[in-house]
This record gives structure tokens, sequence and C-alpha cells, in this order.
């Protein structure tokens, strides 16, 4: 949609020719900007509450650097994941505003703040080594306007860890539990609550574990009620979800 397209639209509304949610209803979908190695989506908060997320995993940190840069130009919020160091140093070299939370690997660049809800997301963790992909899910949370309650190494293995802490995940309005091994520990705290648990699978075991896919089926089998799956370390989706879950 270029310059004219949009004037051409304005005027129609103005004239009462088509309604104003005729024409957001066209402007959602509208514009991206091609890059050649990427279609940027402006638009992409206009439709889901969140400006577009770089992936940064297989991308090269020129092609991370061009997308940050045109997603800067719209005024938006930034989220790159995935990202090493070398991501960071790189997205610095554009505005020295970046900030680098290298458990989670995650660079944020703000540029706009984000209204806080009142409601909390409980992340809580089997083990100390779930704790990069609770990470992923709680500062994405927190980037998104979430409050966020961190309850880590609470796992089946001592379990009294768990109950010590149940006040925090009884008033919690959703929750994330990442779990390596065998992934108990999404059933132990859905059996907890009323509220909704979003189980995330981590990689974290030993052989059998078959680098998360034992914990990913104990958490799909689960006897549990109110239990959603997501795939296997993955973090940001579980981080994302809890989020659109508190704001409704």
């Amino acid at each position: 949609m270029d310059l004219n397209s949009i004037k051409a639209l304005l005027e129609n509304v103005k004239n009462g020719s088509i309604s104003v949610d005729e024409a957001v209803g066209k402007l959602r979908a509208l514009p991206f900007e091609d890059l050649g190695f990427a279609k940027v989506d402006h638009h992409r908060n206009i439709r889901n509450g969140y400006p577009e997320v770089i992936y940064c995993q297989g991308k090269t940190v020129g092609q991370i650097k061009a997308i940050v840069s045109s997603l800067m130009d719209k005024n938006n919020n930034i989220m790159a994941t995935r990202a090493g160091a070398d991501v960071f140093e790189g997205i610095k070299e554009i505005t020295a505003d970046a900030v680098y939370y290298e458990m989670a690997r995650i660079v944020v660049v703000r540029r706009r703040e984000v209204v806080k809800s009142d409601k909390y997301i409980a992340v809580v963790t089997a083990g100390t080594s779930d704790m990069p992909v609770a990470e992923e899910a709680a500062v994405t949370a927190e980037i998104m306007g979430n409050r966020v309650e961190r309850l880590y190494d609470v796992g089946v293995a001592g379990i009294h860890r768990l109950f010590a802490n149940a006040e925090v995940l009884m008033k919690a309005n959703v929750l994330v539990v990442a779990a390596g091994m065998e992934g108990a520990l999404a059933s132990v705290v859905g059996g907890m609550v009323d509220k909704p648990v979003i189980a995330v699978p981590t990689s974290v075991g030993y052989g059998a574990n078959f680098g998360g896919l034992s914990a990913l089926l104990t958490m799909l089998n689960s006897c549990a009620s109110g239990i959603g799956v997501v795939n296997i370390d993955n973090g940001f989706g579980a981080g994302y979800l809890a989020s659109m879950i508190n704001k409704l």
C-alpha cells in the first residue's frame, strides 16, 4: 500500500463511503517491507498486539541488523530471540540502548512503554538446568507488559520445595512450567491450581530423555486438567502465550 492508496482510503473514510472498521480491516494486512532476504511485517502490532519478533538463529548478524533498522524506523519495540553475544554487539552498533538478557538469549530495544498488567505470571522450573528456557519465557512475558514471579528448582525430586511456595502458585493468573528429565512437574502444578498451565519440555536429561522428547510425551499425556504444551525448549512461545492469556 503506497502513500496515494492510504490517502484515498482516508478520504473514503472521511466522506463516509467506507466505515472506520472497514478501513482498519484493509490496513491490518499491510504493509510489509521487502529486504530481499526478509519481509518485515510492520503491521503485526496492529493485528497481534506486539511487533514482529526477530528469531536470530540461522540469520547472519548483517541480516539481523538490517531487520532491526527497519523496525526502528517504525518506532517499534524490538525483541530478538536466540541471540548470541555477537548479535548483541551488532545491534549495539545501530542503537546504544539495546539490552541483552544473556541467560534468556534475548536482545531488547525499547521504543515505547508497554502498560503493565496487575496480574502476574508464575514461571516455574523443575531444576536449575531448566532456567535458560524459563528465562526466555519470563523475559518475553515481562517485555510484553506482564509481572512475572520466578520459582526455580522446585522439581519433583524434592517436592517439599514446591509445596513451600504454594502461595505463589495459587495467586498466579497463568503459570509456565519448564521441566526436563521426565517432565512430571507440570502435572503436579496442574493438579494444584485453578489457572491455565503452559508446560515447556526442555532438552535437559540423560540419553533416554531423547533431547526433551520424554518430557514432551509426559506433558502431553498428563492426567491433570488445564495444561497446554508448547514445543521442546520453546520458552518464547510459552511466554508469549502466557502474556496473551494474562491480558484477556
